[in-house]
């Protein structure tokens, strides 16, 4: 059988979205509740295309942003990080109508090592929209990055 795309993956929504019950009170606490989204691909990468340039966002944004908006208390952090990075190689895949991947930050304003070119890359495009990235040991971050942030319209 053969390896599915970027792009394949990016399309295949399973039966998502839908929200797990969580039941495990350690979880419980660190969710926030006892609903988790888990979203499809394409939704974060809906998002991840309304960014213009010179504006930024993080996964934690849009993974509350999705919660609330499904009604659900959290979004799943791991197939939120697996989800956002298949948007952005499924990007680089088509060469065409670009998903702006490298303006989604991980929290805190951290650049993204898993997106294609790396943080190089990630770094690159980000200065080209005038933006300042500094490094704090081995990981970078876009200096001010909540001046430059993008809120979604509900």
């Amino acid at each position: 059988m053969a390896k599915k795309s970027f792009n394949q993956k990016l399309q295949d929504s399973k039966d998502l979205p839908k929200i797990a019950k969580i039941t495990d009170p350690r979880e419980i606490s660190m969710y926030g509740g006892t609903k988790l989204l888990i979203a499809p691909p394409l939704a974060y990468d809906k998002i991840m295309k309304q960014v213009p340039e010179g504006k930024l966002i993080t996964s934690d944004y849009i993974r509350s942003y999705l919660a609330k908006k499904h009604g659900a208390d959290n979004t799943c952090p791991l197939t939120a990080g697996i989800f956002i990075n298949i948007a952005a190689k499924a990007s680089d895949e088509r060469g065409i109508d670009e998903t702006p991947y490298w303006r989604t930050l991980k929290k805190d304003g951290e650049l993204n090592e898993k997106y294609p070119e790396g943080i190089d890359g990630q770094r690159f495009r980000l200065e080209m929209e005038g933006h300042t990235v500094i490094q704090k040991g081995k990981r970078y971050f876009v200096k001010d990055y909540r001046d430059s942030f993008f809120e979604l319209q509900e």
